[in-house]
């Protein structure tokens, strides 16, 4: 705890995106009759100060000496911190935040072939999926794991890595504007389940490894009266069960909707409609988040 003092970097970029987070929602407010609720911007700052907790606080001076911890980090930075940033709508409420002449070029740009595609390629499900899996699997190879605690930049690297992921994992969920909700909603009920199997596959080889899985952790001080093992035991049931249950919710919720009178889920192509920006542009007295 001595040793730890906040980092000015991080500090700088979530405070100045929760400055223009906020000031995207004012001007959302002077130009349109509705604006974000009230939830969907609180979630998007409680997402902010997750990510500051995991990479930022107190918390993050324990990450080399506890996996424990250092699954907290990851859960934070993958699954609940990119969820909750993303359910506060941050693309159109950013998006809105900038100058119209910013808006102006930059939806000429959006509206391109080329960026059309990429957009298309980085929200599909099946590359959001093995990125994340991926992510999730590569870092945690002993000796992969090994350089990023001996290692800033790569401590640095990873965590970066972890946060992307969550992003990217969870935009075919959430589908946040200009996202298109086009792929037939049960893809994303077998996409969750499917997002289950490495987690499951990770956290159940460290919970019944009889060895120790990053020696590294041999040199680092105890805490809490916890063994080496006993702290990777207690990782591995945190993962276990934390990415259960976070996923089982919005598994849920999209099977109430499927089976719900109003089900319309459907579509012919999948991806991120970067020209729906020129949309926001030039008619905002449209915009309606609920």
């Amino acid at each position: 705890m001595q040793s730890w003092w906040p980092p000015s970097v991080l500090l700088l970029i979530l405070g100045l995106a929760s400055i223009h987070y906020a000031r995207g929602c004012r001007t959302l407010r002077a130009v349109s009759a509705t604006n974000i609720s009230t939830w969907r911007a609180c979630s998007f700052f409680l997402g902010v100060f997750l990510i500051w907790v995991a990479v930022g606080s107190p918390l993050a001076t324990y990450d080399h000496e506890l996996l424990t911890v250092h699954m907290v980090q990851h859960l934070l930075l993958m699954t609940f911190a990119p969820a909750l940033v993303l359910l506060g709508a941050p693309t159109m409420v950013l998006w809105k935040g900038l100058p119209r002449f910013a808006r102006t070029g930059l939806s000429i740009q959006f509206r391109k072939p080329p960026l059309q595609r990429v957009g298309r390629v980085l929200s599909h499900p099946a590359f959001c999926w093995i990125v994340c899996s991926a992510t999730l699997l590569g870092w945690h190879i002993p000796s992969v794991f090994a350089l990023g605690l001996q290692s800033d930049l790569w401590h640095v690297v990873g965590q970066a890595s972890f946060l992307s992921a969550g992003f990217l994992f969870w935009w075919p969920v959430l589908q946040p504007w200009p996202s298109v909700s086009v792929w037939p909603r049960w893809t994303i009920v077998l996409y969750l389940f499917l997002a289950t199997l490495p987690c499951d596959i990770l956290s159940g080889f460290l919970a019944f490894s009889e060895r120790i899985v990053y020696p590294i952790y041999l040199l680092a001080p105890r805490h809490f009266g916890m063994t080496v093992l006993d702290d990777q035991e207690c990782a591995a049931a945190l993962m276990w069960t934390c990415i259960t249950i976070v996923y089982l919710v919005p598994s849920a919720i999209l099977t109430t909707r499927l089976l719900g009178p109003q089900n319309s889920y459907a579509g012919e192509m999948s991806g991120v409609d970067l020209s729906c920006v020129e949309f926001a542009a030039s008619d905002p007295q449209r915009v309606e988040v609920v």
